[in-house]
């Protein structure tokens, strides 16, 4: 598809001044470019709509869009071509418009050459003069590209099912993870440490971790690897290829946010935050408050601390389990919930 065409026109000086009135057209034949269809419309004495300003005496010539398209952006290039068969530099112009144009049919210049001009000039030859009219249709650069949405997640996800080319697993309560320690390195600074640097661990392909459970170690790798905590709960493909879901209850959260804490990984310990708080309740507000506490999340802690003393729920939480763990290991804690309720 050629993106440009041009169209020569002919024009018997005699015929014109002397034997068309103002108004009479001159259409070139329908032509291809870029795809659509055009065609040039000359008028050799000039339109009647600017009869008043050029009194027949130009040449008016315009370029059409013919196609039922729309916003198509061209170049029309129009001049007259000189005895030698060369363009003419004197009368020559240029536009660069969008077709169709807004409230006309077709754009161009009404008063393109005149034609006591082209009697006296160097471009008639046997009474005639050749006009030449380019079209180039130039391409939309802001073309809508569709980008696909960051799969990397997805990829890494996938590494850490299928364990190829796992370099150090972790033992934790008998249950073995295999993982990267280029990926865990590269998210936690604290598995930096342990597997790149001096600690006894970088010499370990098996590495036991004490005082965290295998589900809650199990959401860590997920998010280490993939970025993102899920709304209901992770899938895991087994050996078996089964999928088994791990739903992500308050308590599995409250130990997550710890195990975040415990390895540096702010950008969990807040995700852990917000749905804790999504599902904070009378029953585990105290626990979650614990939590909170223990692993330094205050935007957690404040909006618990809230929670207290709202719609008389201090009265309810009292005689809950998390409540006594807080009265054992955070009286300080609990110093703030009363100055709260008392005031």
């Amino acid at each position: 598809m050629a993106n440009s065409n041009f169209v020569e026109l002919e024009l018997d000086y005699s015929a014109t001044n002397d034997g068309r009135a103002i108004g009479d057209v001159v259409r070139s034949g329908v032509f291809s470019a870029g795809g659509h269809s055009w065609r040039i419309r000359c008028y050799p004495r000039g339109t009647k709509e600017l009869e008043a300003e050029s009194n027949g005496k130009y040449i008016s010539i315009f370029l059409e869009l013919v196609s039922k398209s729309k916003n198509i952006k061209a170049i029309f290039d129009v001049f007259l071509m000189g005895k030698s068969g060369q363009p003419s530099s004197s009368v020559a112009t240029r536009c660069v418009q969008v077709y169709p144009p807004k409230s006309y049919t077709a754009w161009g210049w009404p008063q393109f050459a005149k034609l006591s001009y082209l009697k006296s000039s160097s471009h008639m030859v046997d009474g005639k003069v050749r006009i030449m009219c380019v079209v180039i249709v130039l391409r939309d650069n802001n073309v809508a590209m569709s980008v696909p949405p960051s799969d990397i997640a997805a990829h890494l996800g996938s590494l850490l099912d299928r364990g190829d080319g796992t370099d150090v697993s972790f033992l934790v309560d008998g249950e073995t993870f295999p993982a990267h320690r280029a990926v865990l390195a590269a998210r936690s600074p604290v598995f930096r440490a342990e597997l790149l640097g001096p600690m006894a661990e970088a010499t370990m392909s098996c590495v036991a971790v004490h005082d965290i459970e295998p589900a809650t170690f199990r959401a860590l790798l997920r998010f280490i690897y993939t970025d993102e905590l899920s709304e209901d709960g992770i899938e895991i493909e087994s050996s078996s290829s089964t999928t088994t879901m791990m739903v992500m209850t308050s308590e599995l959260l409250q130990k997550l946010l710890a195990a975040a804490d415990r390895y540096d990984l702010g950008r969990l310990k807040l995700m852990c935050a917000k749905k804790l708080w999504e599902m904070v309740s009378v029953d585990n507000v105290a626990m979650t408050l614990f939590y909170a506490e223990m692993h330094s999340c205050p935007e957690l802690k404040t909006r618990c601390l809230d929670f207290f003393v709202a719609d008389k729920n201090f009265k309810k939480v009292v005689l809950t389990a998390g409540y006594v763990q807080l009265v054992q290991h955070f009286p300080s804690v609990i110093d703030e919930i009363r100055q709260l309720v008392e005031s």
